[in-house]
């Protein structure tokens, strides 16, 4: 009973460190503490504030100790890989910050994204009947490894702009940033592509991931029209994110007429 407790709000803060993380992006707060990590002298005082960088690591922080409980207790495949994800996560997460502050390179942004939807998958795995491996259940849902490599490259779009360069309009690429932008669209085409092929079994995602262009297409014009806070369609971006991936993760169906 413990564990399955602890597993479940294992499972609710890895989605709040995520979505607190876009709160980070939207509102320009990504260097509010500074590149130091994980610990700011003032921490708790900022998060009482409404800081949400402060909160983010608190929240991570938080994360590693009940991952730490959780191998001891449950000592199994998805715990373990849980407590090894969230370490890997937290490395990066100074490395994140270097990128924003121009000292890194922007890939360490995205696999900073894509080991936080890993960890989050690895504890959802482990609540999931018989407990199966996060690496199976990765293996086996094909079009989550589109998902999983559209979201790395999201994390990369954010940190090869910084917190105050716009991505520009273009129609051919000229930057690195649009570059990697328009390498995002394609991946989104792909998982588009995939999501129709096994439609019958994923019909709920396709409708959202179109859905998500949309709600794509108004970030960047946000973050065009204010790169160092381009607002809460960042937040509704990641968000958008998060239900494509619980219902690809659930096989979840709806019934729509163009479907079939």
């Amino acid at each position: 009973m413990l564990v399955t407790i602890l597993l479940i709000l294992q499972t609710v803060a890895a989605v709040g460190l995520i979505l607190v993380g876009s709160l980070v992006e939207a509102y320009g707060y990504g260097l509010s503490l500074g590149t130091r990590w994980p610990y700011h002298e003032n921490i708790f005082g900022l998060a009482a504030k409404g800081d949400p960088e402060a909160w983010h690591r608190i929240i991570a922080t938080t994360l590693g100790v009940n991952a730490v409980i959780l191998a001891i207790l449950a000592h199994d495949t998805n715990t373990f890989s849980g407590l090894a994800l969230i370490a890997a996560t937290a490395i990066l997460g100074a490395a994140t910050l270097n990128v924003l502050a121009g000292k890194a390179p922007a890939f360490l942004h995205g696999f900073h994204g894509l080991l936080a939807y890993a960890t989050f998958l690895s504890y959802l795995s482990e609540l999931q009947p018989g407990a199966p491996s996060v690496w199976s259940m990765m293996d086996g849902l094909v079009p989550l490894h589109a998902l999983l490599l559209m979201i790395f490259l999201g994390g990369m779009v954010t940190g090869q702009r910084g917190y105050q360069k716009a991505i520009g309009a273009f129609v051919v690429p000229r930057s690195t940033g649009q570059w990697v932008f328009a390498i995002h669209f394609l991946v989104w085409l792909l998982l588009v592509l995939t999501l129709a092929y096994y439609v019958q079994s994923y019909s709920l995602a396709l409708v959202l991931v179109l859905v998500q262009a949309a709600v794509g297409l108004m970030l960047y014009q946000s973050v065009n029209a204010n790169p160092a806070k381009p607002g809460i369609l960042a937040v509704f971006h990641q968000g958008m994110a998060m239900l494509i991936l619980l219902s690809i993760f659930f096989g979840w169906r709806v019934t729509v007429p163009f479907l079939g």
